[in-house]
């Protein structure tokens, strides 16, 4: 069971997790629980570091930020005592949870699971584990996976001790067919494989992180996304993502999802010749800067070529930096950029067996006078890239085109 910040973030809210923890137990479970740090805590971690030293030293960092799961895990470990269940926190380091070296940003190694599912069997006892923490092994020194690593540490927990399910508990009480708040006819999915998760989650959808995703895909592990805020004497199913073998009747379209994290750069008349492309590429990937959708159309004079391609917004100024520095070497003459876009992206593995989706999508789109201005395809998904005051028009319009209003 994992629950995030928004679940435990204060004392009564502890309580409630508590309780659908004991529910477990009393259903006669062996249960782990992973923990987030409090709601706002980790914000607050981040700034006292950038206080104390604009130019931190990533480890001490880890120090500090890991402090807010500690404190989650003692106070449920106390919490669930209270109520007569046999509990105890464990930290990262005392699993351990082995990761590599990369602090802020580091990736698990390996687990050993075996004494926590040795108290299981001898004491009977509830695993409250710190989230989004492991260890170093060869420096001993703490380490976090980046924001939302808790589920990754939920999923990876769950895979080490051989668990049935992985339960992630948020504030939504599963996942839907869209954003609610855009489409209040949006539904509830009751189950959605790996696959079409992965896609959800990197392309906009904020329910679950996306290395936990692919972590539980790897591993097999079977997800159920719920509420923490449903009553834990009946709580609601919520939405299990799994095996696409499991889903016996598969719509065509799953999900719309959209992502305002897009900015797009074009560069004009750039000479049509081997290694261009790299010249534009490769800076950006030494700078870890994620390119998306990548368009390449061909002048009139069949000497150079116009390329669109999009970063994350929030890397935007500092792609176009690294773009402007390497003109020499690119060769370009124009560089042109927009931040009001955004990307809306359709999902299912019905696509697979399906065609003429996404020209549908196109049709419906002209239709509503909205302007495509990048495609990408991929074999369950085309990603669309729009201006951004038509977002909520094109989500209501796929959403509708694709029979999604009428969920099941």
């Amino acid at each position: 069971m994992k629950f995030g910040g928004t679940s435990v973030a204060d004392i009564d809210r502890i309580r409630n997790v508590a309780r659908h923890v004991k529910r477990e137990v009393d259903a006669g479970n062996q249960v782990a629980v992973i923990v987030s740090a409090m709601s706002g805590k980790t914000n607050e971690l981040v700034g006292w570091c950038s206080q104390a030293s604009p130019l931190h030293d990533a480890r001490e960092y880890d120090a500090v930020v890991a402090s807010g799961e500690q404190v989650t895990s003692g106070l449920l470990a106390l919490t669930l005592q209270h109520m007569g269940v046999q509990a105890r926190s464990w930290q990262g380091w005392q699993i351990p949870i082995l990761t590599s070296q990369a602090h802020g940003s580091a990736r698990i190694e390996g687990i050993d699971g075996s004494e926590i599912v040795k108290r299981f069997t001898e004491r009977e006892e509830v695993a409250v584990v710190a989230g989004f923490q492991g260890l170093h092994k060869d420096t001993g020194r703490i380490t976090t996976l980046g924001r939302g690593g808790s589920d990754t540490s939920a999923v990876a927990i769950a895979a080490a001790i051989g668990a049935d399910r992985c339960d992630i508990y948020t504030d939504v009480d599963g996942v839907y067919t869209t954003d609610p708040r855009i489409v209040p006819r949006a539904k509830k999915l009751d189950k959605v494989s790996f696959e079409e998760m992965l896609e959800m989650a990197s392309l906009g959808a904020k329910v679950l992180q996306v290395r936990s995703v692919e972590l539980a895909m790897v591993q097999g592990v079977r997800l159920f996304v719920r509420s923490s805020f449903d009553d834990p004497d009946n709580p609601t199913e919520g939405t299990l993502i799994c095996d696409e073998e499991e889903i016996v009747e598969q719509q065509v379209v799953t999900g719309i999802a959209y992502s305002k994290d897009e900015a797009q750069i074009t560069l004009r008349r750039v000479a049509d010749k081997p290694g261009v492309a790299a010249g534009i590429f490769v800076p950006l990937a030494e700078s870890n800067i994620n390119v998306d959708m990548i368009i390449q159309v061909v002048s009139n004079d069949a000497h150079t070529t116009d390329l669109t391609f999009t970063v994350p917004s929030a890397e935007y100024a500092r792609a176009v930096k690294i773009l402007e520095d390497a003109r020499d070497v690119i060769g370009y003459e124009q560089l042109e950029g927009a931040t009001d876009v955004v990307k809306i992206s359709a999902i299912g593995i019905g696509m697979r067996s399906h065609a003429g989706v996404a020209s549908a999508a196109f049709k419906a789109l002209a239709e509503k006078g909205i302007n495509i201005r990048a495609i990408t395809t991929s074999e369950i998904k085309f990603s669309l890239l729009i201006d951004k005051d038509y977002t909520e028009l094109a989500v209501r319009t796929l959403h509708s085109l694709y029979g999604l209003d009428k969920a099941a």
